[in-house]
């Protein structure tokens, strides 16, 4: 039997407007090559300056990770040579990189995950190469240097991941912390996120590590997961045969479902490292790193956990509601003026969802605010509508800029609740439906549900619910 040993290496982008070491755009989509200067052009005399807004953000992501951010940190010069990549080098971290020795806990299932952060470090991102979309793109690869500069982070994890689904999961846990710092925007498909995955296999029990295969730019969980079974079993079959296990790059092909080889695995002196010679060291005072820890918001683990114990909600209630910073937001914000917890909850993951798909618009544009959300609980807690009236006052607040209270009077929406009129209706309804009457009487309850709906049918749903079951109880008993 063997067992998968798994570390990723993400590298993040950060959500700065402009690019880490000049004042270019970093905006994605812009026309190729039209967000570019000397300096992130490489071109000869131009010189880096560095952007505090990158440093802070990568400050706190490393602090979120349970990082030790260094007073001291030295850029470097990681020299390889791709088309993509104009100066012939990345300007990265190496030896003395921002953050290390961070720690991510989590809870999955029933079990608790802990995964060790090696480093946080501060780099470039690289151009861009289109071998797609070109009359001639069979012979010629294009290049975009929009990308070149843009900053990122790159976290790269201990061998702690023990499976691809692990591995996945792990994934979009860090990439849910990213997005709730606001320190990125999570979007895998524009390559602003992206993760490459080192696997080895050994036999279970063993300590030693054996030799690696890297998996590389896989931008979604499922890439991630699908590579890392393939690549695992691939890696078994080898060990099984007795074969050796090559240490290489590797690419996951989408079509084919298999990994491929790319080129022999490089090791650091490869890379050629040494000082940046124009980036004096990146000194950050405690004083500063002590301002960013206060400004930070509180995490998506703490928070569901508070939602458990403050508001008396379910695991599951809470973890849905803190998918997003926005979300819990929303959530907090409904309870704060008035909703009750659960009833808010039930709210923003039923109706408020469904119409958020339905309209494909983020929590942070819904046309209810969560203050109207409080006012349509309100009504249905003092019995001026019901429960199923007020997903029909729901709707319309969707579409339009009324509030609850003012649908429900000019449209005439509100609960009956007068006894005499439940009962007039309920007397209309039994003699229509005497064969079900004399079902019931007879000990078919189950046409008990049918009569109620009758009844509210009759009401246009207007009618208080627990008061027609009372009624229609009554009156079915009644000789």
């Amino acid at each position: 039997m063997y067992e998968p040993v798994i570390g990723l290496e993400i590298h993040a982008q950060l959500l700065t407007e402009s690019k880490i070491f000049c004042g270019c755009a970093t905006e994605f989509g812009a026309e190729p090559n039209t967000r570019v200067c000397p300096v992130c052009l490489g071109l000869p005399g131009a010189l880096p300056v560095l952007n505090r807004r990158a440093v802070d953000d990568a400050i706190r992501a490393a602090l979120a990770l349970g990082c030790t951010v260094h007073a001291s940190s030295i850029f470097a010069r990681k020299n390889y040579f791709y088309p993509d990549l104009p100066k012939g080098y990345q300007i990265s971290q190496y030896e003395q990189p921002l953050a290390t020795d961070g720690v991510v806990e989590y809870a999955s299932g029933h079990a608790r995950r802990r995964v060790r952060i090696r480093r946080v470090h501060l780099e470039e991102d690289a151009g861009k190469s289109l071998h797609e979309g070109f009359p001639d793109s069979g012979r010629r690869t294009y290049l975009d240097f929009n990308r070149s500069g843009v900053p990122l982070i790159e976290i790269v994890t201990e061998p702690d991941l023990v499976s691809a689904t692990d591995a996945a999961e792990f994934f979009s846990r860090l990439r849910a912390i990213l997005v709730w710092l606001g320190v990125n925007d999570g979007n895998m498909e524009e390559g602003s996120l992206r993760c490459d995955a080192n696997v080895s296999v050994r036999p279970r029990g063993a300590t030693e590590l054996s030799t690696k295969t890297e998996i590389k730019n896989l931008n979604s969980f499922r890439f991630l997961q699908k590579a890392l079974e393939y690549e695992i079993a691939r890696q078994i079959e080898i060990v099984e045969e007795k074969g050796r296990v090559v240490q290489e790059t590797r690419l996951w092909d989408t079509s084919a479902g298999v990994t491929v080889a790319m080129r022999s695995k490089e090791e650091a002196h490869d890379y050629r490292y040494f000082p940046e010679p124009d980036l004096l060291p990146l000194d950050v005072t405690a004083q500063r790193i002590d301002a960013i820890r206060r400004s930070m918001p509180e995490l998506p683990d703490a928070r569901r956990s508070r939602f458990v114990v403050q508001y008396a909600l379910s695991e599951y209630d809470a973890g849905q509601l803190t998918q997003s910073r926005a979300l819990a937001d929303y959530f907090e914000a409904a309870v704060k003026a008035g909703a009750p917890p659960k009833a808010a909850s039930n709210w923003i993951m039923g109706e408020l969802a469904r119409k958020l798909k339905e309209t494909n618009l983020e929590i942070g544009a819904a046309p209810v605010s969560p203050e109207r959300l409080a006012e349509l609980t309100a009504l249905i807690d003092n019995g001026t509508i019901s429960g199923s009236l007020a997903k029909e006052v729901f709707e319309k607040m969707f579409v339009s800029n009324r509030t609850a209270e003012e649908i429900v009077r000019t449209e005439g929406l509100t609960q009956i609740d007068d006894e005499a009129q439940i009962a007039e209706l309920i007397s209309t309804v039994l003699a229509r439906h005497g064969d079900a009457v004399a079902q019931y009487r007879s000990g078919k309850t189950a046409t008990f549900g049918f009569l109620v709906g009758q009844v509210m049918k009759a009401a246009g749903g207007k009618a208080n619910p627990k008061r027609v079951n009372e009624l229609l109880k009554n009156a079915l008993s009644a000789a």
